[in-house]
């Protein structure tokens, strides 16, 4: 075996700084989810039993950024459900708006079903 290929052996690979940049742009998304709903709770458009959405968005958000499996399932399960409220919004109310934001929750869900991103998580 050549001095290469034992020192090759002997580091651990390589940890890239962020493995996967979708990921980092969903947990920002949840992020502002989170400030956009405790914002309204303030403002009192929202109930103020929503602040659970918003911890729980936040959560997501950092596990995420973490790679953590139980983060995945958490931002997955909320852009399936917001994918389904904002289509259904459009689909009652004509709101062009939420045709917008609910194509982009299917995008995110889309990437966040790919077998690439489930490998990565812990």
């Amino acid at each position: 075996m050549t001095d290469e290929a034992r020192k090759d052996e002997a580091q651990p690979p390589r940890r890239e700084l962020l493995p996967l940049p979708g990921l980092a742009a969903i947990a920002l998304y949840l992020l502002a989810l989170a400030g956009v709903i405790a914002l309204g709770v303030a403002g009192r458009h929202y109930p103020t039993l929503f602040l659970v959405f918003s911890a729980a968005f936040m959560a997501a958000s950092a596990g995420l950024l973490l790679l953590l499996r139980w983060a995945w399932a958490m931002a997955l399960g909320a852009v399936f459900l917001l994918t389904g409220y904002n289509l259904w919004i459009f689909a009652s109310q004509r709101q062009g708006p939420a045709l917008v934001q609910g194509l982009l929750n299917l995008v995110f869900f889309l990437y966040l079903v790919r077998t690439e991103v489930r490998k990565r998580l812990r």
